[in-house]
């Protein structure tokens, strides 16, 4: 690993906590986007929706933005991606010839195979290029915007996007079986994607059908490390690429909502819906899980569904993680610590009655 360079003290923010394709009703919580503080800039995993205004809430200069790192590319993780680099452009002009990456999946390559529970096979969308990878996908919402753009660059004399931000795909290891369909996520040690002079960037593919490849991405800093976990049902790969973290953020959903919301309707769309959540993502009790077994000492649980449930229900959910649980709300700041460091404080707060607030 690189030599990492001290910092002020690394934080993570939870810039919204939210999961899903839909605006929860009756609260605050914005869509999923997770700040890594560190060092003179922030790292932005994951771009949910309102994930530029929270930043700019959250107190953060988005001309010290250093880099965008997209766990896959559903629309509740991608949907404010335009936001927030249209909306920088300004405060970013300085990254001309050096600009700021955003890495994510690369194209599926195949479409997935339909539900099994199809009638007649769906009819896919966009035939010419239907499973595009985060470059193209980058430019092909620039090129939406082109009518924006070139009144700024011409008239203003803005810098064009591309000019500020370059995106790429991750590219997957070679020899590791990868598959979309036959083998999405095979057994791997973590690889590295980025690194600075204040992170270190490690990646895994995680469990998350039919959509592949999905990442789970880790930040290492000279203050400590933390796990986000994307979207994924139970894998090794996330308690391999967690062990050793001092505080890993995990994907929670509560499946008895998904059930209540689907279980007892008959249309093939509803049952899909259901299995679809069942086999790609995890509860509370799953996260606690990969916590426990890869030794993690803090647990916060983000993308939340329903995202407006009471958060004291889920942490009532969390009460048996032998570690530190923690519920934040959107602009919650916790600690990037040493999984020693963290330890001891987990410690801490368990012999003074469990606590589950975040720092």
């Amino acid at each position: 690993m690189p030599d990492l360079a001290a910092t002020a003290g690394t934080r993570v923010i939870a810039l919204g906590t939210a999961g899903g394709p839909r605006f929860w009703r009756d609260t605050e919580r914005s869509g999923i986007a997770t700040a890594i503080v560190a060092g003179d800039g922030f790292y932005l995993v994951d771009c949910g929706q309102g994930a530029g205004r929270q930043a700019v809430r959250a107190g953060l200069d988005l001309g010290r933005l250093k880099g965008i790192f997209l766990t896959h590319l559903h629309s509740d993780h991608t949907v404010d991606l335009n936001g927030v680099v249209l909306y920088s452009l300004t405060a970013l002009q300085h990254r001309r010839g050096r600009p700021v990456p955003i890495l994510g999946p690369g194209d599926r390559g195949m479409l997935p195979p339909p539900s099994p529970l199809a009638t007649e096979p769906p009819a896919p969308f966009h035939p010419e290029q239907p499973t595009p990878g985060t470059r193209t996908m980058f430019h092909k919402l620039m090129e939406a915007h082109a009518t924006d753009i070139n009144d700024r660059v011409i008239d203003s004399l803005r810098p064009s996007p591309t000019d500020i931000f370059q995106a790429d795909d991750i590219e997957i290891p070679g020899g590791t079986g990868y598959h979309p369909d036959a083998c999405p996520t095979p057994t791997m040690d973590p690889w590295v994607v980025f690194h600075d002079e204040h992170v270190v960037v490690t990646a895994v593919l995680v469990r998350h059908p039919p959509i592949a490849p999905a990442f789970a991405f880790r930040f290492d800093t000279a203050d400590g490390s933390v796990v986000v976990s994307g979207d994924t049902a139970y894998t090794e790969n996330l308690v391999r690429l967690s062990t050793g973290a001092g505080l890993l953020l995990h994907e929670a959903l509560d499946f008895e909502f998904m059930e209540r919301q689907y279980g007892d309707r008959a249309d093939p769309t509803s049952a899909a819906s259901l299995e679809h959540h069942r086999k790609s993502h995890s509860s509370v009790d799953d996260a606690i899980r990969v916590a426990e077994a890869a030794g993690v000492p803090r647990l916060a649980v983000h993308h939340l569904v329903p995202g407006n449930r009471e958060r004291g229900q889920w942490l009532h959910a969390g009460a048996g993680f032998s570690g530190e649980f923690m519920v934040p709300e959107d602009l919650d700041e916790l600690e990037c610590r040493s999984a020693d460091e963290a330890g001891e404080t987990a410690a801490a707060t368990a012999a003074h009655g469990r606590g589950h607030s975040p720092g």
